[in-house]
């Protein structure tokens, strides 16, 4: 298996779709925006398998104080590999020692980014407005 981690500029729309729909996100249903997102974060990291989009994930930052790690998406046949710790320790590299590096966990991804390092924000309540139908 040939895993190559990358910041990828050729990503295709179809292979992203695919992707996203592995996961059943929403995001997916809205394909132009989610592309245009990808391909305007200021990191964007991919895993090919063979040549195949198997995850990626991307972060968005105010270049100072924070980061913003807003999708990790690992195919589910690739996942409990280490490709998704992998494709986080990535996209981290450009924030340490940033005063606040953040995501959003949902269900059986918060035990994921616990072993990361990642803890709740205190007393502090996920808040938002939310125009999918993957987190009723």
């Amino acid at each position: 298996m040939n895993v190559i981690y990358q910041s990828d500029d050729e990503l295709k729309e179809d292979e992203v779709l695919e992707l996203y729909r592995s996961v059943d996100w929403a995001a997916a249903e809205k394909p132009r925006e989610l592309m245009l997102s990808l391909r305007n974060s200021p990191t964007l990291i991919t895993v090919r398998v063979d040549g195949r989009l198997v995850g990626l994930g991307n972060a968005i930052s105010d270049g100072y104080l924070v980061a913003y790690y807003s999708h990790l998406v690992v195919h589910p046949e690739f996942q409990s590999k280490g490709i998704g710790r992998a494709l986080l320790e990535r996209m981290m590299e450009p924030y340490k020692g940033f005063h606040q590096q953040s995501l959003t966990a949902d269900g059986d991804a918060t035990e994921f980014y616990k072993k990361l390092g990642f803890k709740r924000a205190g007393r502090t309540v996920p808040m938002w407005i939310y125009a999918g139908t993957d987190h009723d």
